[in-house]
């Protein structure tokens, strides 16, 4: 081997490992006491605000929020209550994954302690309900739950290469005691 491919050979092998090692960089975005903005590759103080981190090189699915989701996350979270094979529901959860809002999800039926909460926050057994922060909307209609997302902060369409929200399951556990059948729901709305 001639003395210019072993250094072509030494320089792609250190620029591949550079790349890799970049892959799997992150970088921190914080902000201090002060309000000063810092971006640093190690994690920020505890009493940094507003801090985010990119990683590079991860898949879409690992991207973190984009800030407006973030800040609307934060101000106002989202909770589903539905009940299994409820039409109204998925077209629910559907609006939501399609426009990136990250939820939690509780099924009315999972367990009595769900279906007391959901009595105590609605007076009904009724689904689905939406709650955006402290505001509440019984039954599915599109239009006003895009308005209710929209005043909440959260971006209107899901960014280009996000993939689609997934649940997070939130269904208070079942606390031992006596067999008692969940009464089913009503109606969906």
């Amino acid at each position: 081997m001639h003395a210019s491919h072993f250094v072509r050979a030494l320089l792609v092998a250190a620029l591949a490992a550079g790349m890799a090692a970049q892959a799997q960089s992150t970088l921190h975005r914080w902000v201090d006491k002060d309000g000063k903005v810092h971006f640093t590759d190690t994690p920020p103080p505890p009493d940094a605000r507003s801090a985010t981190q990119k990683r590079y090189g991860q898949s879409a699915d690992e991207q973190p929020l984009p800030y407006a989701t973030q800040t609307a996350m934060q101000r106002n979270p989202v909770m589903l209550w539905v009940a299994p094979n409820c039409e109204p529901c998925t077209q629910g959860r559907e609006l939501l994954a399609s426009r990136g809002v990250p939820f939690s999800e509780r099924d009315v039926q999972a367990n009595i302690e769900t279906q007391t909460a959901f009595r105590n926050v609605t007076g009904d057994l009724n689904v689905p309900v939406l709650e955006i922060g402290a505001s509440r909307i019984k039954g599915f209609e599109e239009g006003q739950w895009n308005a209710a997302l929209d005043s909440a902060g959260y971006p209107r369409e899901r960014p280009y290469g996000m993939p689609p929200t997934k649940p997070t399951i939130a269904n208070l556990p079942s606390a031992p005691r006596e067999a008692a059948a969940p009464a089913a729901p009503t109606q969906p709305q």
